[in-house]
């Protein structure tokens, strides 16, 4: 009679234990559905607040794009002082991706670029363009200069640059040089030490903006841009940040613009996870500094031009274009000697 008893007692105890386990399972099962619902309800609140259809005279290829197997282009633009629609295009960067060959090109213009611009009519600053008709005169502007279709465009300004970091627990970046910046907002001056270095979204600002300490002026800058950049993407789409997703939505909502549809931004995910440790071919526009009628501007070559615009559409057709710009670059050493 015990042992039976016994026997009675463990088969309880069992299906104690399995209905607990059962419980645990389906109440994280059930947390689980509910988090990844969470996510989804505020990230396409997120993603139609951010949302931004370019008009219909733009001829662009966009919709027929298919990002984890098509070639594209995506211009991501720093804006400055934009009330009223009346800002400025303070940082230009045109990244050319090829999922098929794993190829990524990335250029930074200096916005201090002497450049046509087709809604003025006139030549100025490249940094003026988006006071013109925003970002869609940029676009015109930049694919007039380069000879490059954009297919998709980010826009941020500052102050989503700054929560975007900061909610990313801040960047790590490795400073080339010592120099003093000034902090926006506190006006407080910030060392900067050579060497790897934390910085939170108001030290980021000021290290990507800095270049009259940059010995390589407007080129130190745009590398420390792209330097810059890549760790925010690197550490936006990290596992850990899932944690913060709500957070980096609501801060991408009140301060981002893009073309790209919500539809697609899975996509971008999984492609930028394949290809995050891809070698970026980093581009640079060569010039010179000059004033015209008292005005400073960077003044591009026109060879540096058509060198960089045979750079992102061999990229964009799947040829190589390392070997090619390798080649240029050595002709024109030999040609210098």
């Amino acid at each position: 009679m015990s042992s039976s008893r016994a026997v009675l007692r463990k088969k309880r105890k069992k299906r104690i234990v399995r209905l607990s386990l059962l419980f645990v399972f389906l109440s994280l099962f059930a947390a689980g559905i509910l988090f990844a619902l969470d996510i989804f309800y505020s990230g396409y609140k997120a993603t139609d607040s951010i949302y931004q259809k370019l008009g219909p005279e733009k001829n662009q290829r966009a919709e027929q794009v298919e990002v984890t197997k098509d070639p594209f282009t995506v211009l991501l633009v720093g804006l400055e002082n934009q009330e009223g629609g009346k800002g400025r295009s303070d940082v230009i960067m045109m990244i050319s991706v090829n999922p098929k060959t794993e190829e990524i090109t990335m250029l930074s213009i200096p916005r201090d670029t002497r450049t046509f611009i087709p809604d003025a009519g006139y030549e100025d600053k490249i940094t003026h363009s988006y006071g013109h008709n925003g970002i869609e005169s940029t676009i015109d502007t930049v694919e007039e200069m380069i000879d490059v279709p954009v297919d998709y465009f980010i826009t941020t300004n500052f102050d989503g640059f700054e929560d975007i970091v900061d909610t990313l627990g801040g960047v790590t970046v490795d400073v080339p040089f010592d120099f003093k910046a000034q902090l926006t907002g506190s006006l407080k001056w910030k060392k900067y030490y050579q060497g790897e270095m934390d910085l939170n979204g108001n030290e980021a600002l000021a290290y990507v903006r800095m270049r009259k300490s940059d010995p390589r002026g407007d080129i130190g800058r745009n590398e420390r841009q792209q330097q810059v950049i890549k760790e925010i993407i690197d550490e936006g789409t990290s596992f850990s940040s899932i944690t913060k997703i709500d957070d980096i939505l609501n801060d991408l909502g009140e301060n981002v613009k893009t073309n790209i549809p919500p539809s697609k931004f899975a996509s971008f995910v999984k492609l930028y996870s394949k290809l995050k440790n891809t070698q970026i071919n980093q581009l640079s526009l060569k010039g010179y500094n000059d004033y015209i009628d008292d005005v400073y501007y960077y003044i591009p070559d026109q060879e540096s031009l058509e060198e960089i615009t045979l750079s992102i559409n061999q990229t964009l057709d799947g040829e190589s274009s390392y070997n090619s710009f390798e080649e240029t670059e050595l002709n024109t050493a030999k040609n210098d000697n």
